[in-house]
């Protein structure tokens, strides 16, 4: 054992756990007691449906409430639960349960999964990240429980109620409402307080990170306190969500196609509207009713994601900051970048300019490659791209419809986007290529 463990890296071995989490689940949903008609799913099918469970996007290929049979819901809800709290996570709680001693190279597999800081009081905060995980989303699924049960009737209104409580707090966007139109979400809930305030909350705590839940436990409201990542998760969560909301309450949603919204529909589908995109996947209003500058939005907002050891995936909000405290301080001319009074080091600053690059060129090379090979609109094609890197799970439609080599494609932007770039590209190198030779420094202008 000590063997393997000097050549499997704790990148490999999450990027490996990911792998056989979907390949499991692929093989139980092509069996014919998964799907509604009895019959074997394809392959591919189940492949693209079990990879966007395990990644907590929710873009499908079927209905999730149509063609699967409850057998195979409840094998989605697994892998969305284990892909929302990470495979390592689950690993670790199950070992603890069976009176398994966690070692430390288990320890520091568990802090590259949650991006902990210290391999000190992984454990504790493992138990942590379990125990509030499973009480909020069955606190969740209670508050939902009337609503769906006046509905749907209550056997059936338990399993909505655990089902998309679940798929909220994960962040995934699976939806079981398709019994009202198929891939409709939550669209006939646009003007109901219970299910929208209810599935906000459960995205927004899922994606803030589970190290700002340790902070929020352990300093209360004493926001000073809080670690930078926690200031920085929370207050660019916020701004990402108040600030579109505006612009989609005072112009998307108050003319066209949504002219005929009711006040309160417009106050809520403004927010959730603002706070999905961010990796969740359910919608309460018709996507490709949007405008131009609206699908802008939704993209940026699927791009960015949530925060780092969430639920949630995407570029993430401290990158995002990072990258705008660095702008600012050139403009300024100022020798270092500083945020909440702490400096971001250069390494954090090229790490982040690294993880957006990277983001780009697979979204935009992905749905070029899509366009042209399905003949689809290009914004269609961005959207569908975006929604896959960034784990949302929002469509334009299209997704049912693709061929095998764009489905691939969203397949691997799906699994990229959920393991996370610098995850990625560690497991990719088997050890560091450092050297102490440099080449000679020359000046090259830019900008």
């Amino acid at each position: 054992m000590s063997v393997i463990k000097k050549h499997i890296s704790s990148f490999r071995l999450i990027t490996g756990g990911f792998a056989l989490a979907i390949l499991v689940g692929a093989i139980l949903l092509m069996m014919p007691f998964s799907s509604r008609s009895g019959n074997f799913t394809p392959f591919m099918d189940a492949l693209f449906t079990s990879t966007s469970a395990v990644c907590v996007t929710g873009l499908v290929v079927h209905d999730t409430a149509t063609y699967w049979s409850i057998f195979g819901q409840a094998v989605i809800l697994g892998l969305i639960q284990i892909g929302g709290m990470g495979v390592v996570t689950i690993a670790v709680a199950i070992a603890k349960l069976s009176g398994r001693k966690i070692g430390f190279f288990q320890r520091s597999i568990m802090q590259e999964s949650i991006s902990a800081h210290q391999v000190g009081g992984i454990v504790k905060l493992t138990n942590f990240i379990v125990v509030v995980t499973l009480a909020i989303e069955a606190l969740g699924a209670v508050i939902m429980a009337p609503e769906f049960c006046s509905r749907f009737g209550i056997l059936k209104g338990i399993w909505y109620s655990v089902f998309h409580s679940i798929s909220a707090f994960c962040n995934a966007g699976f939806d079981l409402m398709g019994v009202e139109g198929e891939y409709s979400s939550l669209t006939s809930f646009v003007g109901s307080p219970l299910i929208n305030i209810t599935i906000m909350l459960l995205i927004v705590i899922g994606g803030i990170g589970f190290l700002t839940w340790n902070d929020v436990k352990v300093n209360k409201l004493k926001f000073r306190k809080y670690r930078m990542q926690s200031k920085v998760a929370l207050s660019v969560s916020a701004v990402l969500i108040i600030l579109p909301a505006i612009f989609f309450f005072f112009v998307e949603f108050s003319k066209g196609n949504f002219s005929n919204m009711t006040l309160g529909e417009r106050i809520f589908a403004s927010l959730f509207h603002s706070t999905t995109p961010r990796t969740a996947g359910f919608n309460t209003i018709d996507l490709t009713s949007l405008s131009g500058p609206g699908q802008v939005i939704t993209v940026v907002l699927m791009l960015i994601g949530g925060s780092p050891g969430s639920t949630a995936g995407g570029l993430k909000t401290t990158t995002v900051m990072v990258l705008l405290v660095s702008a600012i301080s050139v403009f300024n001319k100022k020798n270092n970048a500083h945020c909440f009074g702490r400096t971001i080091s250069v390494e954090i600053i090229k790490t982040a300019g690294t993880i957006l690059m990277m983001y780009l060129v697979l979204f935009l090379t992905g749905a070029v490659t899509i366009c042209c090979v399905e003949n689809v609109p290009m914004n269609a094609a961005l959207f569908e791209t975006a929604s896959a890197i960034g784990t949302v799970g929002l469509s334009m439609g299209i997704t049912p419809g693709l061929g095998l080599a764009s489905r691939l494609i969203l397949i691997a932007l799906m699994y990229f986007g959920r393991v996370g770039s610098l995850t990625f590209i560690f497991a990719a190198i088997s050890k560091n290529q450092s050297s102490i030779s440099r080449y000679p420094q020359e000046k090259i202008t830019v900008g």
